[in-house]
C-alpha cells in the first residue's frame, strides 16, 4: 500500500497494492491493523454506496457534533472528491483539496472529521463507495453551497447537476460558529 500525503492537514490517499494476472485483480480495501500501521487508527461503523450518473454532483456536507470521518473509493468509474477544510481554527480553514478518484486507478481518499465533502461524477455513471466513522445522523448534517466563491473550488464539470438540498446549501459566511469545528 503507498500513502499519499495530502497538503492539508489529516487528508491521506492510499493506493492499495493491487494483485493482477489474467484472470482479473484482487485488492485488500480494508485490514483494520495495516491501515492502523499506516497512521489511520479508526473505527468505522458504516458503509454506504451511491450510484450517481455523469454530471451529478453531490455535496458539500458534514455533520457536527456527530462528525464523520470518511474512506472514500470508487467501485465502478470515476469522480472527482473534495474535502473542504472546516476547522476554524486551522491555518488551512476553507481550503479545498480535489482528488481523482476511479475504478482504474483505485485510490482511496481518507477525509477525516472536520471536513466538508462532495464529489462530482466525470464518467457515465459512478458507484462511489463510503466507510464511515460515525452514524448518519440528519438533524446534524450542515449543506455548504458547492459554488461558494470563499471556498472557490474548481470544478470540472460546466453543468453539474444538483439537488435542491445541495442548491440551497449555505454560505460559509452565514454559517453559525457552533456549526464550525474549533
Amino acid at each position: 500500500m503507498t500513502i499519499i500525503p495530502c497538503p492539508i492537514s489529516g487528508l491521506v490517499i492510499f493506493e492499495p497494492t493491487v494483485y493482477e494476472d489474467s484472470r482479473g485483480f484482487f485488492m485488500e480495501t480494508w485490514n483494520q491493523r495495516r491501515y492502523r500501521d499506516a497512521g489511520l487508527d479508526v473505527s468505522f461503523v458504516q458503509d454506504n454506496i451511491s450510484c450517481s450518473s455523469k454530471n451529478v454532483l453531490r455535496g458539500l456536507h458534514y455533520q457536527i457534533p456527530v462528525a464523520q470521518g470518511k474512506l472514500v473509493s470508487v467501485l465502478e468509474g470515476e469522480v472527482f472528491d473534495v474535502a473542504v477544510d472546516m476547522r476554524r481554527s486551522s491555518e488551512t480553514f476553507r481550503a479545498w483539496h480535489g482528488v481523482n478518484l476511479s475504478d482504474k486507478n483505485k485510490r482511496q481518499f481518507f477525509i477525516p472529521p472536520g471536513f466538508a465533502h462532495g464529489f462530482v461524477v466525470l464518467s457515465d455513471r459512478a458507484l462511489f463507495h463510503y466507510k464511515c466513522t460515525e452514524y448518519y445522523s440528519p438533524g446534524t448534517e450542515v449543506t455548504i453551497r458547492w459554488d461558494e466563491p470563499a471556498i472557490g473550488i474548481e470544478w470540472p464539470c460546466r453543468s453539474p447537476i444538483i439537488s435542491k438540498r445541495d442548491l440551497n446549501g449555505l454560505l460559509v459566511s452565514n454559517i453559525p460558529d457552533e456549526k464550525l469545528f474549533s
